[in-house]
């Protein structure tokens, strides 16, 4: 847990290339407890690499990620386990497997990566289930039996199966139509605040950063342009915001094309 005044999760002047390409560059972030932040910023801005580097997938070049104060920065093993029993992650596309039932992909971390009964995982994973709306007939289901909607369900029973204390979400309503968009974005916010998490998530949809998060920041060729409450985006003055806010073309945002 975040002692009083420590960010849960701080990244400080992380830097990430691959090879030529500079995907983060001096990125300075902070995520405080129980606050719901949210990234925006067009594709290959380096969203996902962040992520993936403050869960160690990938390492800095340069910089330091800390998690409640820990510098977690070049963790490995055990260590790094720990650190990672935090966090949890609902995937842009649910993720699925396709040949476990959903109560097995429910339950699929605490099985295989807490060695907890499968019995008990089950019964872990039908009250899950029933948090995100879906009643325990769904649980012996396929994936590939469920709707769209459905399975971002499922990803999300997922998600919070171990209590994490923090999760991650990436491009969580991306493929889905405006009105089932809207109900997984209320479930979120539902969500989030009956386990009191934190939470982190990436999007270019505008509708759900601004229902699901309380704070904002702009992500632009590997720096943060901009971050504030949410309240403020539709004030600021900042033309990076601006121009993506409301889709425009013109700006000093340039969309690489190549040909």
């Amino acid at each position: 847990m975040s002692a009083a005044g420590t960010p849960k999760v701080e990244l400080r002047g992380v830097k990430k290339r691959f090879g030529d390409k500079v995907v983060l560059d001096g990125l300075d972030l902070r995520i405080e407890p129980g606050h719901s932040l949210v990234v925006i910023g067009g594709s290959g801005t380096g969203k996902s690499v962040m992520i993936k580097c403050v869960l160690g997938i990938l390492t800095p070049d340069e910089g330091q990620i800390f998690v409640d104060g820990q510098e977690v920065t070049n963790l490995r093993g055990r260590a790094r386990e720990e650190v990672l029993r935090k966090f949890a992650m609902l995937f842009q596309g649910a993720a699925l497997f396709d040949s476990l039932p959903v109560w097995e992909n429910v339950a699929f971390g605490l099985i295989q990566g807490r060695g907890i009964a499968r019995n008990k995982a089950r019964d872990i994973a039908i009250e899950k289930l029933a948090k995100v709306g879906l009643g325990a007939d769904v649980a012996l289901l396929s994936p590939a039996e469920l709707s769209g909607g459905m399975q971002k369900r499922v990803g999300l029973a997922r998600a919070i199966a171990a209590d994490p204390e923090i999760i991650f979400f990436d491009e969580p309503t991306t493929g889905l139509d405006p009105i089932m968009a809207d109900v997984i974005n209320d479930l979120i916010i539902s969500t989030v605040k009956d386990l009191g998490v934190t939470t982190l998530s990436i999007t270019h949809d505008m509708v759900s950063a601004r229902k699901i998060s309380d704070h904002i920041a702009m992500l632009y060729k590997g720096k943060i342009v901009w971050g504030g409450p949410t309240s403020e985006i539709d004030r600021t003055d900042n033309p990076f915001v601006d121009q993506f806010i409301h889709g425009r073309a013109d700006g000093p945002i340039k969309m690489e094309v190549r040909a």
